[in-house]
This record gives structure tokens, sequence and C-alpha cells, in this order.
């Protein structure tokens, strides 16, 4: 592996862990995970969901479907 003298990465990378990489950043993205496990080529859901482990994906606010339909809002 070649390190730079300004930037010494001594972490091993290969196509493996940059897919890794790539996945857990489109799931923090928002990116939906069927969406993720076509893009990936998965042909099982539970193999994507493997990554699911690692991301950081920021709780967003549930809704009621019954406030769609009376237009309520929350606040």
């Amino acid at each position: 592996m070649r390190t730079s003298k300004r930037h010494p990465i001594t972490k091993e990378a290969n196509l493996h862990s940059l897919r890794h990489s790539y996945a857990t950043h489109l799931l923090e993205q928002g990116l939906n995970i069927v969406t993720l496990k076509e893009l990936l080529g998965h042909a099982d859901i539970t193999t994507t969901m493997i990554y699911l482990h690692v991301a950081q994906c920021p709780l967003i606010k549930t809704h009621s479907p019954l406030d769609s339909l009376y237009n309520f809002t929350t606040k």
C-alpha cells in the first residue's frame, strides 16, 4: 500500500470497504433501504440490512395518517 508523507493512511482499503462506505453514506443521506438493495444488486433485503447497524441515521418525526386526512398540523 502506498502512503503519503503528508497524510499517512495506515488503514487497509479495498473495493469492499469503499462499497460499504458508499452504502452507509447513502443511508445516512436518507436513501431508503429498498432502493439501496437494488443499487447494490442484492437478491435479499437481509443482506442490505447489514448496513443499517453502521449508519447513523437521524430520527424523523412520525405522523398519524389521520393528520393528513383531516389536514391537522402538528408543531
